[in-house]
């Protein structure tokens, strides 16, 4: 009798067992799964980051060159690029884990759009799959 129920308990054991080892093995796939997704889509947000940052210093300073040659209405607008350019020099370049890097990226974009406007210069970036322009 006792060998039958061990038969039985196996029996109905297996269901329990095999969903228990299903969902860890599925557990540990997605797992894997996500830390890849997660890692290709840092990249890639990462590196749209990266071009903004780098076209908005590149922006700054040749306008830092461009003011520094002219002596006309230079102090206002002199102004607001060395203050760009030092929002871009303290940006955490290499910390993804920075807790305010939204709130100084959103700085930097203010301080670009006024640069902008002052310079009376119409931003016309465009980043997309198929076009090699830039759009922030």
């Amino acid at each position: 009798m006792a060998v039958e129920q061990d038969m039985f308990d196996t029996v109905v054991m297996a269901d329990e067992r095999f969903h228990g080892e299903g969902y860890q093995e599925g557990y540990e796939e997605g797992s894997n799964l996500g830390i890849v997704e997660g890692r290709r889509y840092g990249t890639l947000h990462g590196a749209k980051i990266g071009s903004e940052i780098g076209c908005y210093r590149g922006f700054a300073l040749a306008w830092k060159c461009l003011l520094h040659s002219s002596a006309v209405e230079k102090d206002r607008k002199m102004k607001v690029v060395e203050a760009l350019i030092a929002l871009l020099q303290h940006f955490p370049y290499d910390d993804p884990t920075y807790e305010r890097l939204h709130e100084d990226l959103d700085r930097i974009r203010g301080k670009f759009r006024q640069l902008c406007s002052l310079l009376n210069v119409q931003p016309d970036f465009k980043v997309t799959a198929g076009d090699s322009g830039l759009a922030f």
